[in-house]
């Protein structure tokens, strides 16, 4: 049963997907959820996770013995000549083997190593941070992909309702003409329209053509029937609000402030390598001669304590280098604050403007079409040219144009404040993904376990099972 819960964490952690292939995204979330699954960029971040998570097995490592092995073979020869061999020059060979088992403990070193052991763990805390942070990006790539199609979507039925509408105007112009109730050039003026109207058309399928691969890259398919988001995510009300809820909880900050903690760490690391350290050392060796009977075995073990005299200021220099680096990640701290009030500030200055935008669109779409309608009547009854029709019909499409622009960033802007607060994530937004644990890889790796270990090839059979190893 252990087994089985491991190997469905770590299916999570991998974010592997079962089942049969994914039916075509239909709705915003089904976006960003296909997003989620298939980002290349969340999977590279996910391993990165993982290998800081590995730093925290190795720094627990160091304070465990650690036992080596050696072993040679050796031939010597040579000659001699002696009053004993009565000045005779005497070969001499002998082989021999040896083996030798070490073994070493730190005993003390200042801390060094249980500082090490924290600081991994702060790198592990703001990593996880990080990977938060990049599956905001991934889910707001999505909502962006999603809503560029349907702004390309909406443009081309716009364009090729213009074009329908111009080949009418063409056609009533042309019949006009024949009865020399218009000139030449109401008809060229239609003429130059429609071919306007066409060229603004294939421009709008080229538009479509780019965001359905850019929906494709993001996502991972080629969007079907995508339906319009019929909601918006719910936002705090003030600016003031939301800046306070995105300096509390953003991950960036909380990344960095795991930063600042880790540069504090490697000051006392750097202070701690200035300490003396005490190692607990034993050695056993074997040596047998292959061409005598001559063997020789042994051991010894002992306590050894040595610490730095002097380096010619190196470790000075390592102490002020890490203070340094620690008013540098304190100093990154608050850039990183300023920044997300600022891009919280911006975001909602954006969600202003897209609002106001389609209030002002809407009246400028009904006062257009009835002013379109009014003067193709007029036109009909002689009272107004060709060119008079067009232009209304030009704005009307202006309009419309402009209408669906600002719906399509009214939306972009809403996800985009809501990745400013740093809450753009599938926990926040309920969304039927498998929940990524960032936890589970460290809990299976934290104590370093060796491959001889249960827990080792343990681990190994997952790796091996996921395809990771």
């Amino acid at each position: 049963m252990a087994k089985r819960k491991t190997m469905t964490s770590l299916a999570l952690i991998f974010g592997l997907a079962t089942g049969g292939t994914a039916a075509l995204a239909e709705t915003l979330a089904d976006a960003m959820i296909g997003a989620y699954k298939t980002s290349g960029l969340l999977e590279q971040n996910r391993a990165v996770l993982r290998a800081a998570d590995e730093d925290v097995a190795q720094a627990v490592a160091s304070l465990r013995p650690v036992f080596n092995w050696s072993a040679d073979a050796t031939r010597q020869f040579g000659t001699s000549r002696s009053a004993s061999t009565r000045n005779e020059i005497v070969p001499t060979v002998s082989n021999t083997i040896s083996g030798s088992l070490i073994g070493e403990l730190t005993l003390y070193d200042g801390g060094q190593n249980r500082l090490a052991i924290r600081t991994a763990k702060e790198a592990v805390l703001g990593t996880r941070q990080q990977l938060e942070s990049v599956e905001q990006q991934v889910l707001f790539s999505a909502v962006e992909a999603f809503m560029e199609v349907r702004r390309a979507l909406e443009n081309v039925a716009l364009r090729q309702n213009n074009v329908r509408l111009i080949t009418q105007q063409l056609r009533a112009a042309q019949e006009r003409f024949e009865v020399g109730e218009v000139t030449r050039t109401d008809t060229s003026l239609a003429e130059a329209r429609l071919a306007a109207a066409r060229s603004q058309l294939a421009a709008a399928q080229g538009a479509l053509t780019i965001a359905r691969e850019e929906y494709l890259a993001v996502v991972g398919r080629l969007p079907g029937d995508l339906q319009p988001p019929r909601t918006l995510p719910n936002l705090p009300n003030t600016i003031e609000t939301a800046k306070a809820i995105a300096v509390r909880l953003h991950p960036q900050i909380k990344s960095v402030q795991h930063q600042v903690a880790a540069a504090e760490l490697n000051i006392l690391r750097a202070e701690a390598a200035m300490k003396p350290s005490v190692r607990l050392a034993g050695r056993l060796t074997v040596t047998e001669g292959i061409d005598s009977e001559r063997f020789t075995r042994g051991g010894s073990i002992g306590v050894e304590a040595g610490g730095p005299i002097y380096q010619g200021g190196r470790l000075s220099s390592l102490v002020r280098q890490a203070m340094a680096n620690r008013d540098a990640a304190r100093g990154s701290l608050h850039q990183t604050i300023d920044q997300i009030a600022q891009n919280v500030g911006v975001a909602y200055s954006q969600l202003r403007i897209a609002r106001a935008s389609i209030e002002a669109t809407e009246k400028q779409v009904r006062a257009a079409t009835v002013a379109f309608r009014g003067i193709r009547e007029e036109a009909a009854l002689g009272a107004r040219t060709t060119l008079d029709v067009l232009d209304a019909e030009q704005e009307l499409l202006d309009a419309r144009s402009a209408r669906i622009s600002a719906q399509v960033d009214e939306t972009i802007a809403a996800y985009r404040v809501l990745q400013a607060l740093g809450q753009l994530t599938t926990e926040e937004l309920s969304l039927n993904v498998p929940q990524y644990d960032p936890a589970a890889y460290y809990n299976l790796v934290k104590d370093a376990p060796s491959h001889l270990s249960n827990e080792g090839k343990q681990l190994d059979r997952v790796l091996k099972a996921l395809g990771k190893d």
